[in-house]
C-alpha cells in the first residue's frame, strides 16, 4: 500500500497516476465524419431537415460502426497521467503512442468536416510547429484540452522548481 499525503496525488518520479481518461467518438472515423456532414444538412422545412431525416435510415450503419469501436481488440482510449498523454489500445491497455508532458507547448483543436455535429474534434499536441501527437475524435475537446494544459503547467513548474533547487545547492 502506498502512502500519499494527498489521496490520488503522487510525484511523477515515483508513480504514474491516471488523471483523466476519454474515449474517441464515432467522429474519429471517416464514416463517422461523413455521417456528421450528412446529419448537419439543414435543407428542409421547419424541424424536418434533410440531415434529421437521414438519422433513422442510417441507424443500421451507425450501430455496427459504434460497436466495432468497442470490440476488445479494437477499443481505444486516451489517458492523461501525471507524466504523459497516452493513446492505449485493447481491453488490456497497451501503449500505442504517447507524448511526455514536457514535450509539447501548445494544444490545438482541429474540428474536421463532419465532427462539429457530434460535437467533437482532434486535439493536436505541438512543440513549436511540430505535431507531436494527435488524439482523433475527442468529444467536447476543449474540456480535455484545458485539463491537459493545467497538468502540463503543474508538471513543468515542479520540474523547474526542483531543477532550480538542485542547481542552487
Amino acid at each position: 500500500m502506498t502512502v500519499q499525503p494527498i489521496a490520488g496525488v503522487s510525484p511523477p518520479d515515483s508513480l504514474e497516476v491516471t488523471i483523466m481518461t476519454v474515449w474517441p467518438s464515432v467522429a474519429a472515423t471517416s464514416v463517422g465524419r461523413w455521417l456528421g456532414r450528412l446529419y448537419s444538412i439543414r435543407f428542409g422545412i421547419g424541424p424536418f431537415s434533410l440531415g434529421r431525416l437521414a438519422l433513422v435510415p442510417s441507424i443500421p450503419l451507425v450501430l455496427p460502426l459504434y460497436l466495432s469501436m468497442r470490440l476488445p481488440w479494437a477499443i481505444q482510449r486516451y489517458r492523461l497521467t501525471n507524466r504523459r498523454v497516452i493513446i492505449e489500445c485493447g481491453i488490456n491497455p497497451r501503449v500505442e503512442q504517447f507524448v511526455d508532458l514536457n514535450r509539447f507547448d501548445a494544444i490545438d483543436i482541429d474540428v474536421r468536416l463532419g465532427q462539429a455535429w457530434y460535437p467533437a474534434g482532434d486535439l493536436v499536441f505541438r512543440r513549436g510547429a511540430i505535431e507531436t501527437l494527435r488524439l482523433a475524435g475527442v468529444r467536447r475537446p476543449e474540456s480535455f484540452r484545458q485539463v491537459c494544459l493545467k497538468v502540463r503547467q503543474s508538471y513543468v513548474s515542479v520540474a523547474q522548481a526542483i531543477g532550480a533547487t538542485i542547481g542552487a545547492a
